[in-house]
Order: structure tokens, then C-alpha cells, then sequence
């Protein structure tokens, strides 16, 4: 769900002003579609997470021009009177097609399908690449994240760092998907359900006589589910020593210390440290939290050395999508289709030319469930196994489908008439899709480094569709 309604005026103003010619030329009522897909994997890796869905249908659903809306435009002096009483009475009423939330998915692909007035279609490219892109972003962030973490827990921390408060709330939503499952985020808790977590900074700490002394009072007023925060000053010498004697004292009264959290230092030598102590002292059920700046390649350096870590809390770099390959997903939103016709960007690097018309997105499986390949085809093509596959890139590069294998389609009609069809899946229900299908991926995809590309190919008629566009195109 989306907390609050998001503005139609949430767009980029060239959106406007083509609305506004093709009102004023007769057009906005011409058939389209438009592709919204991504040309290359973020982290260079070989996949990412499809998130933002539901809230992508909440906005179209919802999307209305208000009259203050209305009165600001007006005062831009840019539009006629006619193309402002269009807008009072704008509503979008295109069909979109999807794969479900939690779904992998890979460059070149159609993410969502938008099918409808050409004026309704492109006013919404904006905020649809500003919902998918960032909320598929950080899905797939997080399921690296989680990945690297193995059985360890991961928590979203990153609220403080995410880009504005919206940014905070859709990070915690795409992490949900990729894998994690708590957040610091009390708004995201509310709103999305989601479980809410955390521990008390060093101003707790500094702010008591003593180290001990704080613990003590942490422990006093949350008996049952205190961590306590344990390299405010000396980690082994006084932090956890300290955590240990609060931990009996709990004990004795009938509790028991939830863990401890490690902030800063060596986190894989300090963890297993403070866990040689603590089981030593008989509190081998403490929980060992770390934080400190944490992503995929540290968290999985930490195990690697034999760290003793249960829950890691990741905040900066989950919710800004840093590391190399990432930041952003490039996602771009392109005219496949108008007024009867398919559609192609051409350019001089194939790479970059689109994929023309209305497309089947197709997964081909192994008996034994394991993802083999996914192909786009033409709307009405058929698919099976012996035919001839292409690389979108490259279409030199061709291979026949296998046999043995099913062909599944990927995608399906969420909205119709912009109203939703289908009911939406749950988050759980979407972070178990993505658990599930990670599961599939072939030997190799799932790597940190140079993972094995997962192969996405075009059809015969996709591809002869294709270049007999180019050819006119350059030959006119």
C-alpha cells in the first residue's frame, strides 16, 4: 500500500508538454504501449529483483489532477484553457502487464507493460521508473545482502540515510522483498507491516555515570529483549564484561539478555571474541548484532574469516544501493507500439536499439525446476523446445532451445481499464517468491564476483521483427 496519494504532478515537465501536443495535434487518444526494462544488471551481477508493483498500481489507480494542481499549471502560462479542462478530467485507463513482486528478472526484459491512450501511457513514465527502479533496486541489493549472510539474520538500519522520508519507507519495502525482513523504521512498521527492530545508540551510554550503569537501566526497562550496545568505550576490556555481568543479573530475576551489538573495530575478530566470553560465562543463547557501514562483500569477508556474527544490521549501503554497479538500475521507458504499428528506437549500436511491439516474457525451466534461460517473443508467437533463440545484442549469437524443457509465461495482467484485476500478494507472500526463486537460479548466477550471466535471448520473429524496422528505418 502507498501511505499517502502521490501527486500527478510527481512527473517530469517534458511529460507536460507532450501531453500537451498531442492533445492540441489529436493525438492523446491514439492506441500505445510502453516497455518499462533495464539495459544492464546492477552490482554486475546477473539479476535483479522486481519490486514496487503494488505501489506502481496504487498511484495509477489513484491518479487525479486537483484543482490546486490544476491552478499551478495554469499559472505557468504554457497550456491553453482546452488541455487544462482535459487534465481536470484525466484518469488513467491503460492495462498493465507484469511479472509478480519478488520475481528475478534481467536486463532487457519488459519489467511492466503499459497499454493504452497514448496520453495516459506517457504521462506516467516518470513516476513508474521513479517507483521500479528504486524499489527493484534495493530488493536486489538486499537479496545479495541476505545471500552473503547465509543463515544470519539481516536488518534494515538504513533510515537516516535513505533519500528523504519516502525513500526511507519504499527502502524498507524493497528490502522486505529481497530478503529482510525487519527495519529500524517505525513508519514502515506501521504502514507496511513490517517488524520493527533495534537496540540504543552511545548517547544511552554516554549518557550515564557509567557503562555498567547504563546497561543496568536498559535492562531494567526492556528485561526481556535488551541489546546492549557493548564498544561505546573498550569492547573486550569493559563493554562486554559489563553486557556478561547484566546478563547474570537478568538471569537471576528471571530473564535473559537477548545479545549484544558490535558497532565499530574488526568486527569478524571482535565477534568471535566477545562469543569465546560469553559462552565461557554459560551465555552461549546471546545474540551477537553487528553494524558499522556493512554490505554483501564485508559481511561476506566477516564469515569467511570464521566471524561469530547472528544478525547484522545494514543500513547506508542497503538503502543507497551503493557498491560498484550500483546507485542506480537505469531503468527506461520506451514506445514499443502506436496507432497500430510496432515501434523501434534505432541506433548505430544494436545494443541499445529496443525491442519492438507487444511481448510474451517466457522462462525456460529444467525438469528439475532449475531456471535454464528466458526468451522474449512476439505477442501471438508461439515457443518450444528446438526453436531458434537470439541474443538481443548480438543476434550472430543464436542457440537452440532444449528439449526437455517448459516454457512458463512470466508475466500477467495486474490492471485493466486502470483499475487493478488481481488481488496483490501479500509482502510475505512476495519475499517467499523471491526466497523461492533464488533457489533456481542456475550454479554460478548467484556469485558476488564475476557470476555466471544468465542467458536472455529473443525469439526468430521477434528478431526478424526487428531488423525488418531497422532496415526501413535506415532506408527511409
Amino acid at each position: 500500500m502507498t501511505p499517502f496519494r502521490y501527486s500527478a504532478l510527481l512527473t517530469d515537465f517534458y511529460e507536460l508538454t507532450m501531453l500537451a501536443g498531442y492533445f492540441e495535434k489529436g493525438m492523446h487518444e491514439d492506441e500505445a504501449v510502453f516497455d518499462l526494462f533495464f539495459r544492464k544488471n546492477p552490482f554486475k551481477g546477473s539479476y535483479a529483483v522486481f519490486a514496487g508493483l503494488e505501489t506502481a498500481l496504487r498511484y495509477l489507480e489513484e491518479l487525479r489532477f486537483t484543482d490546486e494542481d490544476i491552478a499551478y499549471l495554469d499559472a505557468l502560462g504554457k497550456f491553453s484553457a482546452d488541455f487544462l479542462d482535459y487534465l481536470r478530467d484525466f484518469r488513467f485507463r491503460c492495462k498493465v502487464i507484469a511479472p509478480p513482486e519478488g520475481t528475478l528478472i534481467f536486463n532487457h526484459e519488459p519489467l511492466l507493460t503499459v497499454e493504452g491512450k497514448l496520453a495516459e501511457a506517457q504521462l506516467v513514465e516518470t513516476a513508474l521508473l521513479n517507483i521500479v527502479n528504486y524499489q527493484t533496486l534495493i530488493a536486489t541489493k538486499a537479496a545479495r545482502i541476505q545471500g552473503a549472510a547465509g543463515d544470519g539474520v539481516v536488518l534494515e538500519f538504513g533510515l537516516r540515510r535513505a533519500h528523504g522520508p519516502d525513500g526511507g519507507l519504499s527502502a524498507a519495502r524493497g528490502a522486505f522483498i529481497g530478503g529482510v525482513r525487519s527495519t529500524s523504521n517505525v513508519w514502515a512498521g506501521q504502514v507496511l507491516g513490517i517488524e520493527v527492530k533495534g537496540t540504543h545508540a552511545h548517547s544511552w551510554v554516554m549518557a550515564f555515570a557509567d557503562e555498567l550503569s547504563s546497561f543496568r537501566a536498559y535492562a531494567d526497562v526492556f528485561p526481556d529483549s535488551a541489546v546492549l550496545l557493548v564498544d561505546t568505550y573498550d569492547t573486550l576490556r569493559s563493554g562486554v564484561p559489563n553486557a556478561i555481568t547484566v546478563a547474570q543479573e537478568l538471569r537471576d530475576k528471571g530473564h535473559e539478555l537477548l545479545g549484544i551489538r558490535l558497532d565499530s573495530g574488526d568486527l569478524a575478530y571482535l565477534s568471535k571474541q566477545a562469543r569465546h566470553m560469553l559462552d565461557e560465562a554459560g551465555f552461549p543463547e546471546v545474540k551477537i548484532v553487528a553494524s558499522n557501514e556493512l554490505d554483501e562483500y564485508v559481511i561476506d569477508s566477516i564469515r569467511k574469516e570464521g566471524g561469530r556474527i547472528d544478525i547484522y544490521g545494514v543500513g547506508t549501503n542497503l538503502v543507497t544501493a551503493a557498491g560498484e554497479g550500483g546507485g542506480h538500475l537505469g531503468g527506461v521507458y520506451k514506445l514499443v507500439r502506436h496507432a497500430g504499428r510496432p515501434k523501434l528506437k534505432v541506433t548505430s549500436d544494436v545494443a541499445k536499439a529496443t525491442l519492438p511491439d507487444r511481448k510474451r516474457l517466457i522462462r525456460v525451466v529444467e525438469p528439475d525446476g532449475t531456471f535454464h534461460q528466458d526468451v522474449m517473443c512476439c505477442e501471438n508467437e508461439s515457443l518450444k523446445p528446438g526453436d531458434m533463440v537470439f541474443d538481443p545484442t548480438n543476434p550472430a549469437h543464436r542457440k537452440k532451445i532444449p528439449e526437455g524443457v517448459q516454457c512458463e509465461d512470466l508475466r500477467q495482467v495486474w490492471m485493466d481499464d486502470g483499475k487493478i484485476k488481481k488481488e496483490l500478494p501479500a509482502l510475505d507472500a512476495c519475499a517467499d517468491h523471491c526466497a523461492a526463486q533464488l533457489k533456481r537460479m542456475p550454479n554460478g548466477c548467484l556469485r558476488l564476483y564475476n557470476p555466471h550471466i544468465y542467458k536472455v535471448s529473443i525469439s526468430q520473429g521477434l528478431n526478424a521483427l526487428r531488423s525488418r524496422l531497422m532496415e526501413k528505418y535506415l532506408e527511409d
